[in-house]
């Protein structure tokens, strides 16, 4: 049981800090009419983390990374989706009905943010690669597979504990002002997060 409790330790401590992955969780299960409203956000956000930790514990992330012309390309969509979220969350307004970050957003389009703003971050990947696909280094057979398990199942219990805390807020919060706050919050956020992508594609010019 220890490479389970080593994996579960450590992929909670990587989730944890606050991100605009955890944030568009968490805004998503607010502004949903329920909580199975917000489930492709969870459900995309989770898919995409099991991939991230599959990739680093095989290597394969490391192997794509090392081309840098792939790096650049992924800073550089990563940097246009995050600008355009950021963009979306300023102007919308649950006050008037429009709902934080998504204006009547379809599961497909939940589905789309969800994955880019999961698998368009360098920096995410970089710290999978770094923590999670290291650490996997000193474990064979069945303890790598209890690591990549406990690593996994972090994420998803964290996403679906973030979007229930989110429906909470939108329980509480009928006139909307909270939420109408957090959209505002959550653009400064992801803009700040699209510029440190703006910021690693001028350096790597």
């Amino acid at each position: 049981m220890e490479p389970f409790i080593h994996g579960f330790i450590l992929a909670f401590g990587l989730i944890l800090p606050l991100g605009v992955q955890n944030l568009f969780v968490f805004t998503q299960g607010a502004v949903q009419a329920s909580l199975w409203h917000a489930m492709p956000a969870v459900v995309t956000a989770g898919i995409c983390d099991t991939l991230l930790i599959l990739a680093a514990v095989l290597g394969v992330s490391l192997v794509i990374l090392s081309f840098a012309w792939l790096k650049m390309a992924l800073l550089a969509t990563g940097f246009v989706f995050l600008a355009y979220m950021g963009w979306v969350s300023w102007n919308s307004d649950p006050l008037n009905g429009q709902e934080f970050g998504a204006a009547g957003m379809t599961a497909g389009k939940q589905a789309m943010f969800a994955a880019s703003v999961s698998l368009l971050n360098p920096h995410a990947i970089l710290d999978t690669i770094g923590v999670i696909g290291t650490s996997s280094l000193q474990y064979t057979g069945n303890g790598k597979i209890l690591f990549t398990l406990a690593c996994i199942l972090v994420s998803w219990v964290w996403f679906f504990g973030l979007a229930y805390a989110g429906r909470l807020l939108g329980n509480l919060d009928a006139s909307g002002r909270w939420l109408s706050l957090l959209g505002k919050f959550s653009a400064v956020f992801i803009w700040g997060a699209a510029a440190y992508l703006g910021y690693g594609i001028v350096v790597g010019l």
